[in-house]
C-alpha cells in the first residue's frame, strides 16, 4: 500500500524508513522525504568488501560513497539513526552466482554475519533540487520510475568488479537542460554533473524506448536527453563479478537517510 505523494514528500528520513519498515510503502522512493538524501544499496560478503570499496573509489561518479557498515551489522549509523538495513528499503534484489535471483521486501531471513553494507549517493537528491528550481521531471509527472541504461562506457575495474557504466536519463528542453547541468553539478555525492547530453547512440544506447532498468520515458523532438551516472552501475558490476550471493536495492527503491541534501551540496 502506498501513501499519497504529498504526504510522503513531507516525511523526514527516519519517518520514511519507519513507514517502509511497517509495510506501508513498497514503491519507488522518488519524491519521498524531500530534502533528505537517498542512497543506493550494495551488500556483499566481507571477503569482497575491500575490492568493492576500491571499485567505489575508482568510480566516484556512479558510486559516491556515503557510508559503510560493519560486517554482519544491519545498522548504518554513518547515514541514519536506527537504520535496520534488512527492512528499511522498499524492495531488494538478491543476486545468486552473479545473476538476479529474486525480489523481496525484507532480507531478514537471508541476512548473514559476514555481510557488509555500502550506501552510495543517489540522483534523487539532485532531483529534489531540480524541482525546487522549477524544473519538470517527466518521469515523475508520468508516475514512472526513471529510465536507466547500460552504456558502452567502461568502469575502472577492481578485483572481480567492473563492467559498463549505467546511466539514468531525464529529458529537458534546451534552456532547462543547461539549468539541470548547473544544478546537478553542485551535488557530486549524488552523481554530480551529467556524463552525456544528446545522441544516446554515442554512448551505446540503441533505443531510448527500451531501458535496461526502470520505465521508458518519451523524449519529444524539442527535448534533449540528459544522462547521469547511475547507482545501478554496481549491479552490473555484480553480474560481472559472479558472486555467489549479494543484495542490492531494486532500482528506484532506495534507502532514505537522515542526511540533508543541503549538507552534500557545494556552495
Amino acid at each position: 500500500m502506498n501513501g499519497s505523494g504529498d504526504n510522503l514528500r513531507g516525511l523526514t528520513g527516519r519517518e520514511a524508513r519507519a513507514h517502509i519498515r511497517s509495510g506501508g510503502f513498497a514503491g519507488p522512493t522518488t519524491g519521498m522525504a524531500a530534502g533528505f538524501v537517498q542512497a543506493n544499496l550494495v551488500i556483499v560478503p566481507e571477503r569482497f568488501a575491500l575490492d568493492f570499496l576500491r571499485f567505489c573509489q575508482l568510480n566516484p561518479k556512479p558510486c559516491p560513497l556515503l557510508g559503510v557498515g560493519e560486517p554482519g551489522d544491519p545498522a548504518l549509523p554513518a547515514v541514519g539513526e536506527g537504520i535496520d538495513i534488512r527492512t528499511d528499503v522498499p524492495r531488494y534484489r538478491v543476486f545468486r552466482d552473479g545473476a538476479f535471483g529474486e525480489t523481496v521486501e525484507d532480507v531478514s531471513a537471508i541476512w548473514r554475519d559476514d555481510l557488509v553494507t555500502f550506501a552510495l549517493g543517489c540522483s534523487f537528491s539532485f532531483e529534489h533540487a531540480l524541482v525546487d528550481y522549477g524544473l519538470r521531471l517527466k518521469h515523475s509527472a508520468l508516475d514512472r520510475n526513471v529510465a536507466m541504461y547500460r552504456t558502452s562506457i567502461k568502469t575502472v575495474p577492481s578485483g572481480p568488479f567492473g563492467g559498463p557504466l549505467v546511466v539514468s536519463m531525464r529529458p529537458f528542453r534546451g534552456g532547462d537542460a543547461v539549468r539541470a547541468v548547473q544544478i546537478s553539478t553542485r551535488y557530486p555525492m549524488a552523481h554530480g554533473a551529467p556524463v552525456h547530453l544528446g545522441a544516446p547512440q554515442a554512448i551505446g544506447i540503441a533505443d531510448l524506448a527500451r531501458p535496461d532498468f526502470g520505465d521508458a520515458v518519451p523524449v519529444e523532438d524539442d527535448e534533449v536527453p540528459v544522462f547521469w551516472a547511475c547507482g545501478v552501475t554496481p549491479q552490473a558490476a555484480l553480474e560481472r563479478a559472479g558472486l555467489a550471493f549479494a543484495i542490492v536495492h531494486d532500482p528506484g527503491h532506495m534507502l532514505v537517510t537522515d542526511i540533508r541534501n543541503e549538507d552534500i551540496a557545494l556552495l
